[in-house]
Protein backbone atom coordinates (compact mmCIF):
# COMPACT_ATOMS: atom_id res chain seq x y z
CA UNK A 1 0.00 0.00 0.00
CA UNK A 2 2.64 2.40 0.66
CA UNK A 3 4.73 1.22 -2.37
CA UNK A 4 1.53 2.21 -4.40
CA UNK A 5 1.20 5.57 -2.75
CA UNK A 6 4.33 6.98 -3.40
CA UNK A 7 4.85 5.27 -7.14
CA UNK A 8 1.17 7.22 -7.39
CA UNK A 9 2.34 10.52 -6.77
CA UNK A 10 5.70 10.08 -8.32
CA UNK A 11 3.79 9.13 -11.54
CA UNK A 12 1.84 12.48 -11.12
CA UNK A 13 4.93 14.55 -10.41
CA UNK A 14 8.48 13.66 -11.88
CA UNK A 15 7.06 13.38 -15.48
CA UNK A 16 5.39 17.28 -15.45
CA UNK A 17 8.28 18.56 -13.83
CA UNK A 18 11.39 16.34 -15.14
CA UNK A 19 10.21 15.35 -18.88
CA UNK A 20 7.19 18.54 -19.48
CA UNK A 21 4.38 16.01 -20.12
CA UNK A 22 0.68 17.12 -19.65
CA UNK A 23 0.17 18.05 -15.31
CA UNK A 24 -3.59 16.97 -16.17
CA UNK A 25 -2.73 14.04 -18.14
CA UNK A 26 -0.37 12.35 -15.87
CA UNK A 27 -2.50 13.59 -12.79
CA UNK A 28 -5.42 11.23 -14.39
CA UNK A 29 -3.21 8.10 -15.20
CA UNK A 30 -1.77 8.44 -11.09
CA UNK A 31 -5.06 8.28 -10.25
CA UNK A 32 -6.31 5.35 -12.31
CA UNK A 33 -2.82 4.24 -10.92
CA UNK A 34 -3.86 4.28 -7.38
CA UNK A 35 -7.72 2.63 -8.33
CA UNK A 36 -6.05 -0.52 -10.23
CA UNK A 37 -3.39 -0.94 -7.73
CA UNK A 38 -5.07 -0.72 -5.01
CA UNK A 39 -4.65 -3.79 -3.09
CA UNK A 40 -8.08 -4.65 -2.10
CA UNK A 41 -8.85 -8.05 -3.56
CA UNK A 42 -5.28 -8.77 -2.00
CA UNK A 43 -5.91 -7.76 1.72
CA UNK A 44 -9.20 -9.81 1.38
CA UNK A 45 -8.14 -12.36 -0.06
CA UNK A 46 -7.06 -14.35 3.71
CA UNK A 47 -9.88 -13.21 5.89
CA UNK A 48 -12.87 -13.69 3.33
CA UNK A 49 -11.76 -17.43 3.49
CA UNK A 50 -11.13 -17.67 6.95
CA UNK A 51 -14.12 -16.40 8.01
CA UNK A 52 -16.41 -18.35 5.52
CA UNK A 53 -14.42 -21.51 6.38
CA UNK A 54 -14.84 -20.86 10.54
CA UNK A 55 -18.41 -20.34 10.05
CA UNK A 56 -18.80 -24.07 7.91
CA UNK A 57 -17.09 -25.35 10.73
CA UNK A 58 -18.87 -24.17 13.37
CA UNK A 59 -22.09 -25.69 11.60
CA UNK A 60 -20.47 -28.71 11.58
CA UNK A 61 -19.51 -28.44 15.57
CA UNK A 62 -16.05 -27.29 15.28
CA UNK A 63 -14.88 -24.61 16.85
CA UNK A 64 -11.32 -23.13 16.04
CA UNK A 65 -10.21 -20.37 18.00
CA UNK A 66 -8.43 -18.35 15.56
CA UNK A 67 -8.10 -17.87 11.86
CA UNK A 68 -4.28 -18.76 12.25
CA UNK A 69 -5.13 -22.25 13.84
CA UNK A 70 -7.38 -22.88 10.59
CA UNK A 71 -4.35 -22.43 8.45
CA UNK A 72 -1.85 -24.48 10.22
CA UNK A 73 -3.87 -27.42 10.89
CA UNK A 74 -4.44 -27.07 6.88
CA UNK A 75 -0.63 -27.58 7.17
CA UNK A 76 0.20 -30.19 9.38
CA UNK A 77 2.24 -33.04 8.89
CA UNK A 78 2.03 -34.70 11.25
CA UNK A 79 -0.54 -36.09 14.40
CA UNK A 80 -0.85 -37.37 17.80
CA UNK A 81 -3.52 -38.51 19.84
CA UNK A 82 -4.17 -39.54 23.40
CA UNK A 83 -5.55 -42.55 23.46
CA UNK A 84 -8.09 -43.30 26.91
CA UNK A 85 -11.37 -40.85 25.81
CA UNK A 86 -9.80 -39.52 22.98
CA UNK A 87 -9.35 -43.20 20.34
CA UNK A 88 -11.23 -45.40 23.23
CA UNK A 89 -14.92 -44.72 24.00
CA UNK A 90 -14.02 -43.22 27.65
CA UNK A 91 -16.69 -45.37 29.20
CA UNK A 92 -14.40 -48.08 30.64
CA UNK A 93 -15.55 -51.22 32.35
CA UNK A 94 -14.19 -53.63 34.72
CA UNK A 95 -13.29 -56.84 33.15
CA UNK A 96 -12.18 -58.79 36.23
CA UNK A 97 -10.96 -59.06 39.03
CA UNK A 98 -8.12 -61.25 40.49
CA UNK A 99 -7.10 -61.40 44.60
CA UNK A 100 -4.02 -62.35 45.09
CA UNK A 101 -1.98 -63.06 48.68
CA UNK A 102 -4.83 -63.86 50.77
CA UNK A 103 -6.86 -61.17 49.79
CA UNK A 104 -10.97 -61.36 48.52
CA UNK A 105 -12.57 -60.34 45.38
CA UNK A 106 -15.29 -57.81 47.74
CA UNK A 107 -12.35 -56.03 49.85
CA UNK A 108 -10.26 -55.56 47.05
CA UNK A 109 -13.17 -54.26 45.10
CA UNK A 110 -13.64 -51.95 48.10
CA UNK A 111 -10.43 -50.54 48.79
CA UNK A 112 -9.60 -49.68 45.30
CA UNK A 113 -13.33 -47.50 45.06
CA UNK A 114 -12.81 -46.04 48.28
CA UNK A 115 -9.54 -44.98 47.09
CA UNK A 116 -10.83 -43.90 43.33
CA UNK A 117 -13.54 -41.89 45.27
CA UNK A 118 -13.16 -38.19 43.55
CA UNK A 119 -11.41 -38.66 40.74
CA UNK A 120 -12.42 -38.50 36.95
CA UNK A 121 -10.40 -40.94 35.18
CA UNK A 122 -12.27 -43.01 33.27
CA UNK A 123 -10.40 -46.07 34.89
CA UNK A 124 -11.21 -44.55 38.21
CA UNK A 125 -15.27 -44.26 37.33
CA UNK A 126 -15.16 -48.14 36.38
CA UNK A 127 -14.23 -49.27 39.54
CA UNK A 128 -16.19 -47.11 41.07
CA UNK A 129 -19.22 -48.27 39.27
CA UNK A 130 -18.51 -51.85 39.19
CA UNK A 131 -18.79 -51.68 43.24
CA UNK A 132 -21.66 -50.14 42.54
CA UNK A 133 -23.32 -52.52 40.69
CA UNK A 134 -21.77 -55.34 43.06
CA UNK A 135 -23.52 -53.50 45.88
CA UNK A 136 -20.43 -53.75 47.81
CA UNK A 137 -20.20 -51.25 51.04
CA UNK A 138 -17.16 -48.83 51.21
CA UNK A 139 -16.22 -45.52 53.07
CA UNK A 140 -14.03 -43.12 50.98
CA UNK A 141 -9.98 -43.23 51.42
CA UNK A 142 -9.01 -39.92 53.55
CA UNK A 143 -5.74 -38.07 52.59
CA UNK A 144 -6.25 -39.72 49.19
CA UNK A 145 -4.00 -38.09 46.63
CA UNK A 146 -3.78 -38.90 42.67
CA UNK A 147 -0.35 -39.11 40.42
CA UNK A 148 -0.75 -38.34 37.18
CA UNK A 149 -0.43 -41.00 34.90
CA UNK A 150 0.43 -43.40 37.72
CA UNK A 151 -2.72 -43.89 40.04
CA UNK A 152 -3.67 -42.92 43.60
CA UNK A 153 -3.36 -43.66 47.16
CA UNK A 154 -5.32 -43.08 50.32
CA UNK A 155 -5.80 -44.16 53.95
CA UNK A 156 -8.59 -46.49 54.65
CA UNK A 157 -10.39 -46.23 58.30
CA UNK A 158 -8.87 -49.05 59.22
CA UNK A 159 -5.60 -46.98 58.78
CA UNK A 160 -3.80 -49.10 55.82
CA UNK A 161 -2.59 -47.01 53.24
CA UNK A 162 -3.64 -48.86 49.77
CA UNK A 163 -2.03 -47.94 46.89
CA UNK A 164 -3.93 -48.19 43.05
CA UNK A 165 -2.10 -47.85 39.68
CA UNK A 166 0.51 -49.14 37.46
CA UNK A 167 3.53 -50.60 37.82
CA UNK A 168 5.15 -47.37 38.11
CA UNK A 169 2.76 -46.26 41.32
CA UNK A 170 3.68 -48.81 42.91
CA UNK A 171 7.62 -48.63 42.69
CA UNK A 172 6.83 -45.44 43.66
CA UNK A 173 5.29 -46.49 47.06
CA UNK A 174 8.44 -49.25 47.37
CA UNK A 175 5.66 -51.79 46.97
CA UNK A 176 7.49 -55.13 45.59
CA UNK A 177 5.60 -56.79 42.33
CA UNK A 178 5.97 -60.38 42.97
CA UNK A 179 5.95 -62.59 40.11
CA UNK A 180 2.44 -64.04 40.23
CA UNK A 181 1.26 -60.78 40.20
CA UNK A 182 3.26 -59.76 36.72
CA UNK A 183 2.10 -63.14 35.26
CA UNK A 184 -1.32 -61.65 35.58
CA UNK A 185 -0.99 -58.03 34.24
CA UNK A 186 0.81 -59.96 30.99
CA UNK A 187 -1.83 -62.22 30.69
CA UNK A 188 -4.45 -59.10 30.60
CA UNK A 189 -2.16 -57.09 28.71
CA UNK A 190 -1.70 -59.16 25.52
CA UNK A 191 -5.82 -59.21 25.53
CA UNK A 192 -5.41 -55.70 25.14
CA UNK A 193 -6.67 -54.85 28.66
CA UNK A 194 -5.26 -52.35 31.14
CA UNK A 195 -4.34 -54.00 34.49
CA UNK A 196 -4.73 -52.28 38.07
CA UNK A 197 -2.26 -53.48 40.82
CA UNK A 198 -3.80 -52.69 44.39
CA UNK A 199 -1.24 -52.80 46.81
CA UNK A 200 -0.96 -52.05 50.77
CA UNK A 201 2.14 -53.98 51.95
CA UNK A 202 2.17 -55.96 49.17
CA UNK A 203 0.55 -56.92 45.64
CA UNK A 204 -3.33 -57.55 46.61
CA UNK A 205 -4.96 -58.28 43.89
CA UNK A 206 -5.10 -57.10 40.09
CA UNK A 207 -7.92 -55.13 38.50
CA UNK A 208 -8.56 -55.72 34.33
CA UNK A 209 -9.98 -52.64 32.89
CA UNK A 210 -10.99 -52.57 29.07
CA UNK A 211 -12.15 -49.08 27.11
CA UNK A 212 -12.93 -50.14 23.86
CA UNK A 213 -11.98 -48.07 21.29
CA UNK A 214 -14.48 -45.15 19.23
CA UNK A 215 -16.90 -46.79 16.38
CA UNK A 216 -15.46 -43.62 14.21
CA UNK A 217 -11.88 -44.25 15.35
CA UNK A 218 -10.84 -46.95 12.51
CA UNK A 219 -12.72 -44.77 9.87
CA UNK A 220 -11.06 -41.08 11.33
CA UNK A 221 -7.38 -42.44 11.20
CA UNK A 222 -7.76 -43.82 7.51
CA UNK A 223 -9.01 -40.32 6.82
CA UNK A 224 -6.39 -38.47 8.10
CA UNK A 225 -3.46 -40.66 6.21
CA UNK A 226 -5.76 -40.24 3.19
CA UNK A 227 -6.02 -36.20 3.72
CA UNK A 228 -1.80 -35.66 3.58
CA UNK A 229 -1.03 -36.60 7.43
CA UNK A 230 2.29 -38.70 7.02
CA UNK A 231 2.53 -39.85 10.68
CA UNK A 232 -0.13 -40.69 13.42
CA UNK A 233 1.02 -41.30 16.55
CA UNK A 234 -0.61 -42.20 19.87
CA UNK A 235 0.21 -40.82 23.35
CA UNK A 236 -0.70 -42.67 26.30
CA UNK A 237 0.01 -44.07 29.81
CA UNK A 238 -1.35 -47.10 29.63
CA UNK A 239 1.58 -50.44 29.42
CA UNK A 240 3.20 -51.04 25.65
CA UNK A 241 1.36 -54.10 25.02
CA UNK A 242 -2.09 -52.48 25.47
CA UNK A 243 -1.20 -49.60 23.52
CA UNK A 244 0.31 -51.65 20.31
CA UNK A 245 -2.50 -54.21 20.41
CA UNK A 246 -5.35 -50.72 20.11
CA UNK A 247 -2.82 -49.32 17.74
CA UNK A 248 -2.36 -52.14 15.18
CA UNK A 249 -6.50 -52.48 15.56
CA UNK A 250 -6.82 -48.60 14.96
CA UNK A 251 -4.33 -48.29 11.69
CA UNK A 252 -2.02 -46.16 13.64
CA UNK A 253 1.79 -45.49 12.81
CA UNK A 254 3.39 -45.16 15.58
CA UNK A 255 3.21 -45.84 19.33
CA UNK A 256 4.80 -43.87 22.60
CA UNK A 257 3.26 -45.80 25.84
CA UNK A 258 3.79 -45.13 30.05
CA UNK A 259 3.99 -41.45 29.16
CA UNK A 260 3.42 -39.03 31.98
CA UNK A 261 1.75 -35.80 31.32
CA UNK A 262 5.17 -34.14 30.90
CA UNK A 263 6.71 -36.85 29.28
CA UNK A 264 3.37 -36.66 26.72
CA UNK A 265 4.75 -32.61 25.74
CA UNK A 266 8.37 -34.45 25.40
CA UNK A 267 6.83 -36.53 22.47
CA UNK A 268 5.05 -33.84 20.89
CA UNK A 269 8.16 -31.99 21.13
CA UNK A 270 10.06 -34.82 19.38
CA UNK A 271 7.72 -34.98 16.35
CA UNK A 272 7.98 -31.38 16.21
CA UNK A 273 11.34 -31.79 15.63
CA UNK A 274 11.36 -34.74 13.03
CA UNK A 275 7.77 -33.43 11.25
CA UNK A 276 7.77 -29.34 12.04
CA UNK A 277 4.14 -29.09 12.05
CA UNK A 278 1.80 -31.30 14.60
CA UNK A 279 -1.91 -31.64 15.85
CA UNK A 280 -2.35 -33.35 19.44
CA UNK A 281 -5.70 -34.67 19.81
CA UNK A 282 -6.55 -34.62 23.93
CA UNK A 283 -9.59 -34.79 26.33
CA UNK A 284 -7.67 -35.16 29.88
CA UNK A 285 -6.40 -32.78 32.07
CA UNK A 286 -2.90 -35.20 31.43
CA UNK A 287 -3.24 -34.52 27.74
CA UNK A 288 -2.68 -30.05 28.23
CA UNK A 289 0.93 -29.57 28.36
CA UNK A 290 1.38 -31.83 25.27
CA UNK A 291 -1.92 -29.69 23.32
CA UNK A 292 0.29 -26.30 24.93
CA UNK A 293 3.05 -27.98 23.04
CA UNK A 294 1.74 -28.93 19.62
CA UNK A 295 1.44 -26.78 16.10
CA UNK A 296 -2.56 -27.09 16.82
CA UNK A 297 -3.96 -28.93 19.87
CA UNK A 298 -7.52 -30.19 19.34
CA UNK A 299 -9.62 -30.96 22.49
CA UNK A 300 -13.11 -33.40 22.24
CA UNK A 301 -15.33 -30.83 23.66
CA UNK A 302 -18.18 -33.25 24.99
CA UNK A 303 -15.55 -34.93 27.05
CA UNK A 304 -13.09 -32.65 27.58
CA UNK A 305 -11.91 -30.90 31.27
CA UNK A 306 -12.00 -27.24 30.99
CA UNK A 307 -8.11 -26.97 31.07
CA UNK A 308 -8.05 -28.58 27.90
CA UNK A 309 -11.25 -26.61 26.43
CA UNK A 310 -9.09 -23.27 27.52
CA UNK A 311 -5.47 -24.44 26.28
CA UNK A 312 -6.56 -25.94 22.82
CA UNK A 313 -6.55 -24.22 19.33
CA UNK A 314 -9.92 -26.66 18.12
CA UNK A 315 -12.47 -27.72 19.96
CA UNK A 316 -14.77 -30.27 18.71
CA UNK A 317 -17.73 -29.56 20.41
CA UNK A 318 -19.04 -33.39 20.72
CA UNK A 319 -17.42 -36.76 21.50
CA UNK A 320 -17.11 -37.35 17.44
CA UNK A 321 -13.51 -38.64 16.01
CA UNK A 322 -15.42 -38.13 12.28
CA UNK A 323 -15.18 -34.16 12.51
CA UNK A 324 -11.96 -34.13 13.12
CA UNK A 325 -11.12 -35.59 9.18
CA UNK A 326 -13.85 -33.15 8.00
CA UNK A 327 -11.92 -29.82 10.06
CA UNK A 328 -8.76 -31.38 8.58
CA UNK A 329 -10.26 -31.10 5.22
CA UNK A 330 -11.74 -27.74 5.73
CA UNK A 331 -8.37 -26.38 6.72
CA UNK A 332 -6.60 -27.33 3.49
CA UNK A 333 -9.00 -26.22 1.19
CA UNK A 334 -9.29 -22.99 2.76
CA UNK A 335 -5.41 -23.04 2.62
CA UNK A 336 -5.64 -23.99 -1.13
CA UNK A 337 -8.31 -21.21 -1.90
CA UNK A 338 -6.04 -18.30 -0.06
CA UNK A 339 -3.27 -19.48 -2.56
CA UNK A 340 -6.08 -19.29 -5.23
CA UNK A 341 -7.21 -16.50 -4.02
CA UNK A 342 -3.76 -14.47 -3.53
CA UNK A 343 -2.64 -15.84 -7.68
CA UNK A 344 -5.57 -14.46 -8.59
CA UNK A 345 -5.81 -10.97 -7.06
CA UNK A 346 -1.70 -10.04 -8.02
CA UNK A 347 -2.18 -11.43 -11.38
CA UNK A 348 -5.45 -9.16 -11.96
CA UNK A 349 -2.79 -6.23 -10.34
CA UNK A 350 -0.63 -7.01 -12.47
CA UNK A 351 -2.43 -6.95 -15.95
CA UNK A 352 -4.32 -3.91 -14.78
CA UNK A 353 -0.75 -1.90 -14.04
CA UNK A 354 0.91 -2.90 -17.42
CA UNK A 355 -2.66 -1.83 -19.17
CA UNK A 356 -2.59 1.50 -17.28
CA UNK A 357 1.04 2.13 -18.22
CA UNK A 358 0.44 1.07 -21.65
CA UNK A 359 -2.33 3.39 -21.60
CA UNK A 360 -4.55 0.85 -22.83
CA UNK A 361 -6.90 1.14 -19.39
CA UNK A 362 -9.04 4.55 -18.56
CA UNK A 363 -10.18 4.91 -15.19
CA UNK A 364 -14.04 3.76 -15.53
CA UNK A 365 -12.26 0.06 -16.98
CA UNK A 366 -10.01 -0.06 -13.82
CA UNK A 367 -12.17 0.64 -11.33
CA UNK A 368 -14.30 -1.95 -12.82
CA UNK A 369 -11.39 -4.38 -13.05
CA UNK A 370 -10.63 -3.63 -9.32
CA UNK A 371 -13.74 -3.75 -7.99
CA UNK A 372 -15.01 -6.88 -10.22
CA UNK A 373 -11.65 -8.90 -8.70
CA UNK A 374 -12.43 -8.01 -5.12
CA UNK A 375 -16.36 -9.43 -5.55
CA UNK A 376 -14.62 -12.49 -7.39
CA UNK A 377 -12.02 -13.18 -4.50
CA UNK A 378 -14.66 -12.98 -1.91
CA UNK A 379 -17.49 -15.19 -3.77
CA UNK A 380 -14.71 -17.69 -4.51
CA UNK A 381 -14.53 -17.43 -0.17
CA UNK A 382 -17.95 -18.31 0.14
CA UNK A 383 -17.94 -21.49 -1.83
CA UNK A 384 -16.15 -22.66 1.69
CA UNK A 385 -19.67 -22.08 3.24
CA UNK A 386 -21.37 -24.85 1.32
CA UNK A 387 -18.22 -27.30 1.31
CA UNK A 388 -19.94 -30.76 1.50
Amino acid sequence: TIGILVGASLVAVIPPLAFGFDWSAMFYKALTLLVVASPCALIISTPAAVLSAIGRAARRGVLFKSGASLIDLGNIRAMAFDKTGTLTQGRAQLTDVVPLNGAGEHDLLAMAAAVETGSTHPFAEAIINAARERSIDYEPAVDAVTHAGRGAAGVLPDRRRVVVGNRSMLKRENIAIDELAEETMQGFESQGKTAVLVGVDRVLGVLAITDPPRAAAVDAVAAIHHHGVKSVSMLTGDHERVAHAMAEQLGIDTVKAELLPDQKADAVDDLMRTHKSVATVGDGINDAPALASSTVGIAMGGAGTDVVLETADVVLMADDLSRLPFALQLAKRTNRIIKQNLTFALTVIALLLIGTFLGKIRLPVGVVGHEGSTLLVVLNSLRLLWQK
